[in-house]
């Protein structure tokens, strides 16, 4: 076990430095009070950054609830270790009894569900791991809370709220033109898609039937540091920098809106702190991008970063691979409600975002390593054909 202090995040930032993120911005929250997040899959990706955040601001105490899968890794968060108010518990979303257990030792606040199996290509390979983490474990989470709420005899309307954190790969492709809103069907196309949906269904469901206090979020791609490199941008600096072929699937030409995960992280909290109980809230980035000009405009940055480096310049080493099934052609979100409802927008453009996120991976080399040292090498994933 770990354990750390900290505090709730809110859209407003400081600057504070960390040893293993610097200049890491500090969400600031707006609750007088210190409050308890319950956060699974606090050792990924987005949840690990949202930690990280939280602990730097010193007004929040934080329960990490991870299973530690592949993609789940403590270094990410080994600045915080040993820290007061900080808690890291090993266990399984879809452990509804150690969950229960968990829930009746502290005073919860908040739970913000990130745990989820993620990588579209993996879902094609294996989706019964899909079904079982994003739906059985959303499942299992939300009859705790469930349970957690009704021996507290919470109402919900100050003392907690549930946020499950989903995608926009629920609503299915888009068209050359339209965004994505909260009122778009639902139309998902891949295994991880249709999990994701399923668990959103899930959350909704124990809301009207429950009264359960939850709140949704989808969100477009996230990028930035401590992803791991199995995802397109990361995966593409890890390659370039040893020379290796930079695939891009199909044409290339499938357009992504990328979101920076620090205005992800500071979105989810100003959701969590003014959003309204029960509904959703879509956040993207307004960087709707093909995947061709994001490796394109990624290789730019590492020749201008790398100028040693014996590849560049690095566009030398894309290639065209095969598509992915059922390859999505387009997405793109409204972010407007969570503008004008709740004051929040993006920070970042990608070009900023994007050279921060290479100088981090540039400056972290031996974090890659390490996660990279597992049974995932980099290898294609997702070939099996429907």
């Amino acid at each position: 076990m770990h354990y750390l202090e900290n505090t709730g995040l809110n859209a407003y930032t400081s600057e504070k430095t960390s040893s293993a993120f610097p200049a890491l911005l500090v969400l600031t929250p707006i609750f007088k009070e210190m409050k308890t997040y319950f956060i699974t899959g606090g050792a990924g990706f987005i949840g690990g950054n949202f930690i990280l955040n939280l602990m730097n601001s010193g007004q929040a105490k934080v329960i990490n609830y991870d299973k530690l899968t592949y993609a789940g890794n403590l270094d990410t968060l080994s600045s915080i270790e040993g820290e007061t108010g900080y808690t890291f518990v090993q266990g399984d979303i879809c452990d509804r009894e150690k969950l229960t257990k968990l829930f009746e030792t502290h005073e919860i606040d908040y739970i913000v569900h990130f745990a989820a199996e993620s990588h579209v290509d993996r879902s094609i390979d294996t989706p019964g791991d899909f079904i079982q983490t994003n739906v059985v474990g959303t499942f299992e989470l939300l009859e705790a809370a469930k349970k957690y709420v009704e021996s507290k005899k919470l109402t919900g309307k100050e003392s907690f709220r549930f946020l499950h954190v989903s995608t926009d790969e629920v609503y299915g492709s888009l068209g050359e033109t339209g965004l994505f809103r909260e009122e778009t069907p639902y139309a998902p196309n891949s295994p991880y898609a249709a999990s994701k949906a399923s668990s959103d269904h899930l959350v909704r469901a124990y809301y009207k039937t429950y009264g359960l206090p939850v709140l949704t979020t989808n969100c477009s791609n996230n990028y930035g540091p401590y992803q791991f490199p199995e995802k397109l941008l990361p995966l593409m600096i890890y390659n370039a920098l040893k020379g290796e072929p930079l695939p891009i699937y199909g044409d290339g030409k499938q357009v992504r809106d990328w979101l920076f995960v620090e205005d992800h992280c500071k979105a989810i909290l100003q959701v969590l702190e003014k959003g309204k109980v029960g509904e959703d809230y879509n956040i993207g980035g307004h960087n709707e991008i093909t995947n061709l000009e994001v490796v394109k405009t990624l290789c730019e940055v590492l020749d201008e970063l790398v100028p040693d480096s014996r590849f560049r310049p690095h566009e030398n080493l894309i290639q065209h691979v095969t598509d992915r099934p059922g390859h999505d052609r387009r997405y793109a979100i409204d972010a407007s409600k969570i503008q004008n409802q709740l004051g929040w927008k993006p920070q970042e453009s990608f070009e900023t975002g994007l050279r921060k996120t290479v100088k981090w991976y540039l400056e972290n080399n031996d974090w890659v390593e390490r996660v990279m040292s597992g049974a995932y090498r980099g290898e294609r994933l997702g070939l099996e054909k429907p």
